[in-house]
């Protein structure tokens, strides 16, 4: 009697535990469903990744307008033939001239200046782009888990139901004189389990939404598209198409990486081309107080660095990236054919699982209960036919769960380049 009353008070221990987790994450049913879609959108205008691609784009479009700059003119001042001996002595014999000199650049510097920086601007859209689809994977992930975990807890709900009707039949059959008293503690510890279990799945259920709200930056009030767990694509036959890595968004930001090397090395060839350095002056003779005009012309001589270091490093720097793209091509290839196989699995799975799998432990459990409550089936095949029915229904929310996620994983991987770049100045 104190086992079964310690029983009792554990079962009702447990109910109230989950009743309070269930109210923890009561959803408020007037307010509309939050979709993936609006999910991922909120996610992304807040997402620090997001904003730090962002900065980098308004630091690349900066850097081309400086790039686009040209070099200032430099102001001069020169006084000749003072403080000297003889006619020379103070300032009787001074020359004094001021002037300006224009640096002009040769070799299509500030052309090659700004098609690096064209070229870094793309490479920094990209940039935003794979933060965009980063971003979606990360919030497919946590909402796919959210709705799982909400479809695990409704199972839950299910199964301690299901234990509930188990102890009242358990008890009517004790107390009709036509089972042990066993039979009625061994539904109550099923039920105590249950209740556990619910507790259980309630927390996990609350731990999923919270993560996707703290990932979205703002709380969840309304429900989720749940049904988005059970949308398979139609069962399609045919030849597999061969993963290619053209036109995505990791094979497009390689070519980026690319291009801007490309541009250092015209760069880099432009800058071996010496500046002339030209200006007009006005030159005043302080002994006679006659001025006269004066205009210089400079160049540098490329005696101890003529620039080849500079286009031999850039050469090479283009020669590493580009053996990084054809590693970033096979590499993106094989991801996508592990990703291929790992949807069209998942996909199977889920197919079995959720349909034939999960219909026959529905349709066993449901005999057992029959069975059971004629007297035809013992206890131990009906809690056995409900263990697998709660095992299944589980496994089927796994794998749609996992067919999910694997979906977005190939998305992100097969996702394409953003159209369109930017021009020359």
């Amino acid at each position: 009697m104190k086992k079964l009353l310690a029983a009792m008070l554990a079962a009702a221990s447990c109910a109230s535990v989950a009743q309070a987790q269930q109210e923890r994450i009561s959803v408020d049913t007037s307010a509309p469903i939050l979709t993936l879609e609006q999910a991922v959108a909120v996610a992304g205008g807040a997402a620090p990744s997001a904003n730090a691609a962002n900065a980098g784009i308004e630091a690349a479009q900066a850097n081309r307008t400086v790039a686009g700059l040209r070099p200032n003119p430099v102001a001069q001042a020169q006084v000749e033939n003072i403080a000297g001996t003889g006619p020379y002595s103070g300032l009787r014999s001074a020359e004094t001239t001021m002037g300006v000199a224009l640096p002009i650049e040769l070799g299509g510097k500030r052309s090659a200046r700004v098609a690096v920086a064209n070229a870094q601007l793309s490479r920094a859209e990209l940039e935003a782009a794979v933060a965009a689809a980063d971003v979606r994977v990360q919030v497919t992930s946590l909402y796919v888990e959210a709705i799982a975990a909400e479809r695990r807890l409704e199972t839950a709900r299910d199964q301690l139901r299901i234990a509930d009707d188990a102890l009242r039949a358990a008890r009517v059959r004790v107390q009709a004189g036509r089972a042990s008293p066993l039979e009625e503690q061994r539904a109550d510890v099923a039920r105590i389990n249950a209740a556990a279990s619910l507790e259980r799945a309630a927390r996990l259920a609350e731990v999923a939404r919270l993560s996707l709200a703290r990932r979205l930056g703002r709380p969840i009030n309304g429900g989720l598209d749940v049904a988005l767990l059970d949308r398979l694509p139609a069962a399609a036959y045919g030849p597999t198409v061969l993963p290619s890595a053209s036109g995505t968004l990791t094979m497009a930001a390689a070519d980026a990486d690319l291009a801007v090397a490309d541009a250092g090395i015209r760069l880099a060839r432009a800058n071996r081309v010496p500046d002339l350095n030209v200006g007009p002056a006005l030159r005043r003779l302080e002994a006679t107080n006659d001025t006269a005009a004066v205009f210089t012309v400079s160049i540098p001589i490329p005696l101890f660095n003529n620039g080849k270091a500079a286009v031999a490093l850039a050469t090479a720097e283009r020669s590493r990236v580009e053996a990084r793209r054809r590693m970033t091509a096979l590499d993106v290839e094989q991801a996508i054919t592990e990703a291929q196989a790992e949807v069209a699995n998942a996909e199977t799975t889920a197919r079995a699982a959720a349909g034939p799998a999960l219909a026959a432990a529905q349709e066993a459990a449901r005999i057992a209960r029959i069975g059971y409550r004629e007297g035809k089936f013992d206890q131990l095949d009906l809690l056995d036919a409900e263990r697998t029915l709660a095992d299944t229904r589980v496994a089927a929310i796994d794998a749609l769960a996992n067919y999910q996620n694997a979906r977005a994983r190939l998305e992100r991987l097969t996702a394409p380049a953003p159209q369109g770049g930017t021009s020359d100045e």
